[in-house]
């Protein structure tokens, strides 16, 4: 079992940075390939960014591409999701989520555990 739960989220203006962290429960993180999803009110939910169990490999929306970036410090069961110059159309709650798998998925019925979402509200 793993729980996660997100903190970082709020109201920032468009341009501008914020910093999501999800920490994780459990002995077992460095097991768990790690993911970031986002839904926006009446849109299905989107895949964000993924990162492999050591970090060494990533994966990322078209939308996100050169503006996120996803992180994971595997000593504090942390993975993080640093977004930068941030648009308006990127207001969502976001998810982290946790998978036992071998290689980062981009599906989020991959995923085995979730977070309970941070809002993130991007005014124009």
């Amino acid at each position: 079992q793993v729980q996660l739960g997100e903190s970082g989220g709020g109201l920032v203006q468009a341009g501008g940075s914020l910093r999501l962290s999800c920490a994780a429960s459990g002995r077992t993180f460095i097991s768990y390939i790690m993911g970031w999803f986002r839904q926006a009110p009446g849109k299905e939910r989107e895949f964000v960014a993924g990162i492999s169990w050591t970090g060494g490999r990533t994966t990322y929306g078209d939308s996100v591409k050169g503006r996120f970036t996803i992180s994971r410090d595997n000593a504090k069961n942390t993975v993080y999701l640093q977004m930068n110059s941030l648009k308006p159309e990127d207001t969502a709650v976001y998810y982290c989520a946790a998978a036992r798998k071998p290689a980062i998925k981009l599906a989020d019925n991959d995923y085995d555990y979730w977070g309970q979402g941070t809002q993130v509200t991007v005014s124009s």
